[in-house]
C-alpha cells in the first residue's frame, strides 16, 4: 500500500507518520511507500524500515500535488493547513492553502483517470460550525462558520464530498476537536492557549490564559487524533454513503476543568504558573466556537476518544514528558 501525507511536518502529521512507519501496515495491507510532504522537510520516522520519501514543497504551487499523485497513492491523508489565527489574519494565504490546496489535490486525482479512486482522509475542524448553538450539537447541525478558517474547511469538505459523489475520489472529512495537549512550541492557532496552559506549567514555565475559566470547548489528544485518521482510512466505502463529513467524539471541558486536571497531575505549583491576561481578539474567536457534541454517527462507525480531560493530560505526560511528572 502507498500512502501520501500532506502537512507531514506538523505535529499530527509527524505522529501519524511515526505510527504508520512503526506498524508497517494500514487496514491489514503492508505499507510499501510512505511519502511525506510539507513546506519544511518532514522528519523521517524513527521506525522507518521501508521506503519513505520526504518532499519539501508548496502543495498550492502548480505541479506539486500532480507529481506526487502520479505515484497513485492508495490513501492520501490531507492535513496541510494554515491554522485558525493565521487564516483569520492573512486572508489570501488561508484561502490559497486551505481551499486551493484541496482543489489542486482533487484535480490531480481526477487527472489520473476514472480507474483511480484513492481514499482521501481530510482533517477538517469543528470550526465549520457557528452560533447560535444548541447546548449539544448533533450530527445534523448546519455548518455556519464564523471565521475564514472554518469557512475554508467547510468548502473543502463540500468539494471532497462532491468529487466522491461523482466517483472521482473516495473521501471522508473528519471534523477534529481541538487537539490538546499539543507538544512543542506554540503555533498561531487561536486555540493554542488550551494547550499552553497545560504544557508550559508541566514544564515549569509560565503560561498566558487569555479567556475566562468558564469558556467551554471540545477536545481530544494527539494520540486520539492519529487514531481517528487511521480509522477513517479503513472505513468501508458503503459506510460513508450519504455522509462524507463526520464530527469526531471528544471531551467537553471548561478552562476551569482543564486547570483542575492540571492541578491533579502537576499540583498547585503548576497551576500558579498560569497568568491571566485577557485578550479580546482571542475571546471573540473562541466565543464563536462550539462547546459539546453528540458525535453519534462517528461512534457508531467505531471512532473512540478520551472520557475526561484529566485522561488527555495523562496521555500528554505519557507521550511527551514521561517520568518528569508523577
Amino acid at each position: 500500500m502507498r500512502v501520501l501525507v500532506t502537512g507531514a511536518a506538523g505535529m499530527v502529521g509527524r505522529k501519524l507518520a511515526e505510527r504508520l512507519a512503526h506498524e508497517g501496515a494500514l487496514g491489514g495491507e503492508a505499507l510499501s511507500q510512505l511519502t511525506l510532504l510539507d513546506t519544511v522537510e518532514p522528519a523521517t520516522p524513527d521506525a522507518a524500515a521501508r521506503a519513505v520519501e520526504c518532499v519539501v514543497g508548496d502543495l498550492a504551487a502548480p505541479g506539486t500535488l500532480a507529481r506526487l499523485i502520479a505515484d497513485r497513492p492508495d490513501v492520501v491523508f490531507h492535513l496541510a493547513a494554515v491554522v485558525s489565527g493565521e487564516a483569520e489574519s492573512d486572508f489570501d494565504k488561508g484561502y490559497r492553502v486551505n481551499l486551493e490546496g484541496m482543489r489542486l489535490l482533487l484535480d490531480a486525482i481526477r487527472g489520473q483517470g476514472d480507474a483511480y479512486r484513492p481514499r482521501v482522509v481530510f482533517s477538517s475542524s469543528i470550526a465549520v460550525f457557528g452560533p447560535p448553538f444548541p447546548d449539544v450539537i448533533g450530527d445534523d447541525q448546519a455548518t455556519t462558520p464564523q471565521t475564514s478558517y472554518g469557512t475554508q474547511k467547510a468548502v473543502a469538505e463540500l468539494l471532497l464530498a462532491d468529487h466522491s459523489r461523482r466517483g472521482l475520489a473516495d473521501g471522508v472529512s473528519i471534523r477534529l476537536p481541538t487537539i490538546c495537549v499539543r507538544p512543542g512550541a506554540p503555533n498561531r492557532a487561536a486555540s493554542g492557549f488550551f494547550s499552553s496552559i497545560i504544557r508550559e506549567p508541566l514544564n515549569g514555565e509560565e503560561a498566558i490564559l487569555p479567556v475566562p475559566e468558564d469558556v467551554r470547548h471540545w477536545f481530544a489528544s494527539p494520540r486520539t487524533a492519529v487514531g481517528f485518521l487511521l480509522h477513517a482510512a479503513t472505513l468501508p466505502r458503503d459506510a460513508l454513503v450519504g455522509r462524507r463529513s463526520l464530527t469526531m467524539p471528544g471531551v467537553s471541558a471548561t478552562v476551569g476543568e482543564q486547570i483542575a486536571a492540571l492541578r491533579a497531575i502537576g499540583g498547585d505549583e503548576a497551576v500558579r504558573l498560569i497568568r491571566r491576561e485577557p485578550d479580546e481578539t482571542i475571546m471573540r474567536i473562541v466565543g464563536g466556537w462550539p462547546q459539546a457534541f453528540d458525535a453519534r454517527c462517528a461512534l457508531e462507525l467505531g471512532f473512540t476518544a478520551e472520557e475526561s480531560f484529566e485522561q488527555i493530560v495523562r496521555i500528554h505526560v505519557e507521550d511527551e514528558i514521561g517520568s518528569r511528572v508523577a
